[in-house]
């Protein structure tokens, strides 16, 4: 029993680590959530076809699912399609796997359901990527000369940089304990970008919405049924208890 205990302890130990790993040791801010606003989905699969899709695929989606929030299929094609000619094709990266992994160490991942895979502790995978991708800012020392407060020494560049400028995340030294430990306290423009830092907020919103979208598509309809179907079991409920009222109301 005390080794099941000791165990259990250090797998909690383990996890607790994981997820301080994960979470990169700041606060997740919480994603807009706004799987149903179709002008924030197709501003967000715009952003993901011009800058996500060079390098990450979305290999279980295909281009014709994006009808699902408003788009036609000429608007797809005029608008989405750059890796391929047809529709209803996946959505699969620009990029050579071979160059990738020569470039950055490993092939970047498929980004179908990483807004789920990413849930944790913390917050949801909408949060995380939605702090994830607006907490880079400028690391000489790093390969791509770009680190992440969220990722540490992540191997992915700053795809949206031009969007957001350059930043400094500026630390605040406090003493705990006998020990001194830097605390977050918040950013510094270095370079403005083409976007204000409202603007840039509202298009990660936008991207983030999409990618939480996609990794699944069938979840405002899942929603709305589970609703109806709670309403119905409500009135149900109370059928049935009339019912056995009027059944059982003679019988002693």
């Amino acid at each position: 029993m005390k080794k099941i205990i000791l165990t259990l302890v250090a797998a909690l130990g383990l996890a607790a680590g994981s997820a301080m790993a994960a979470g990169g040791g700041i606060p997740l801010d919480k994603a807009p959530g706004k799987t149903n606003d179709l002008a924030s989905l197709q501003n967000g699969a715009k952003v993901f076809v011009n800058y996500c899709l060079n390098c990450h695929s979305a290999a279980f989606m295909r281009f014709n699912r994006l009808k699902d929030i408003g788009l036609t299929d000429q608007q797809i094609k005029d608008n989405l399609l750059f890796t391929t000619d047809k529709v209803g094709e996946t959505m699969k990266a620009a990029i050579d796997p071979k160059q990738a992994k020569a470039w950055f160490g490993a092939n970047p991942p498929d980004l179908t359901v990483i807004a789920r895979s990413r849930a944790g502790a913390g917050g949801s995978g909408a949060d995380y990527l939605y702090t994830y991708l607006r907490t880079y800012y400028r690391d000489d020392t790093k390969p791509t000369g770009w680190n992440n407060l969220v990722f540490p020494n992540v191997g992915m560049p700053h795809a949206l940089w031009e969007l957001q400028g350059e930043r400094r995340p500026v630390f605040e030294e406090h003493e705990s304990h006998g020990h001194k430990t830097q605390v977050f306290k918040g950013w510094e423009q270095v370079k403005p970008g083409l976007m204000t830092p409202l603007q840039y907020d509202q298009t990660v919103g936008d991207l983030v919405n999409y990618m939480q979208w996609m990794a699944e598509p069938a979840q405002n309809t899942r929603k709305r049924v589970g609703v109806w179907v709670l309403i119905f079991l409500g009135l149900f409920t109370v059928i049935a208890w009339r019912l056995n009222a009027a059944f059982w109301k003679d019988v002693k």
